[in-house]
């Protein structure tokens, strides 16, 4: 199986636990609960900002003591937009399952910002549709570049069945702004129907003797992730299938700037 790809681990409690350490980078964290009603998680960001989404269903929140109530309300993450918390370093946080509980843990460094902890409902939530034709995808920006945070950069994406997403390919991994920004990334994907499959390539340019370095095409399943530690990386869903996927990306600065591989930038035109 590819390095790349992450499956979790049983079917309940924490599912899916990738680190900077296990992953081989800097930046990004992702963790992925599943919680049953009465069954709760709990943890200490430390150093690390936090951003937790509910990907399906509710849970009651408290951070450093302090009780944000019963946040989440959509039992499928292709229905409606979520519910998500803004965490700080240096904050201490807990949830406890309402109903039965996908509770997805997004990190990486905290620099210090002094940022409150905060709800983020769903009703301040952007939503766009990227592309056209069958390239035709729905974005919902969780934590975008425009709302305070240190690091982290958070997405939603739903991409309709035998619709491409990320695409035409880019990348995000050189530290060339303004041309292009260094941003580690993981993509947690669903399927509707779960028993479907879609695929993604992770792949970097040739060098000079035409080898790349990283060249990767995995089938997908209901539930994996897919670290993105450099290179383009599309994704296709497969007919009868919607793909939906959380996006994480951080690096060293906070900007999103990508760069399109150019022998496919003419599907833009």
């Amino acid at each position: 199986m590819s390095t790349l790809k992450v499956k979790p681990l049983g079917k309940s409690g924490r599912v899916i636990a990738v680190t900077p350490e296990n992953a081989g980078w800097t930046y990004v964290g992702f963790e992925l609960y599943r919680l049953s009603p009465g069954e709760s998680a709990e943890a200490a960001t430390g150093g690390r900002e936090t951003c937790l989404v509910f990907v399906t269903g509710k849970g009651r929140v408290s951070v450093d003591g302090d009780d944000f109530g019963v946040l989440g309300e959509r039992m499928s993450p292709f229905d409606g937009k979520p519910w998500s918390v803004y965490l700080p370093q240096g904050s201490r946080w807990k949830v406890m399952a309402q109903t039965e509980l996908e509770l997805a843990v997004c990190s990486a460094p905290g620099l210090g910002g002094g940022l409150p902890a905060r709800v983020i409902a769903p009703d301040t939530l952007g939503q766009e549709t990227r592309g056209k034709g069958t390239n035709t995808r729905h974005v919902t920006n969780i934590l975008p570049e425009g709302e305070p945070a240190d690091s982290l950069l958070v997405v939603e994406v739903i991409t309709p069945g035998g619709h491409t997403s990320s695409y035409p390919p880019h990348k995000h991994d050189r530290d060339d702004l303004p041309n292009e920004s260094l941003l580690e990334e993981t993509y947690y994907h669903r399927l509707d129907p779960p028993q479907g499959f879609a695929f993604q390539r992770v792949y970097t340019d040739p060098d000079e003797s035409g080898v790349r370095e990283i060249d990767e095409a995995m089938a997908v399943e209901d539930g994996d992730v897919v670290l993105v530690p450099r290179g383009y990386h599309p994704c296709a869903a497969c007919h009868g299938y919607d793909l939906y996927y959380l996006n994480v990306m951080a690096g060293p600065k906070r900007v999103w700037k990508f760069h399109n591989a150019p022998e496919h930038e003419w599907l833009l035109k």
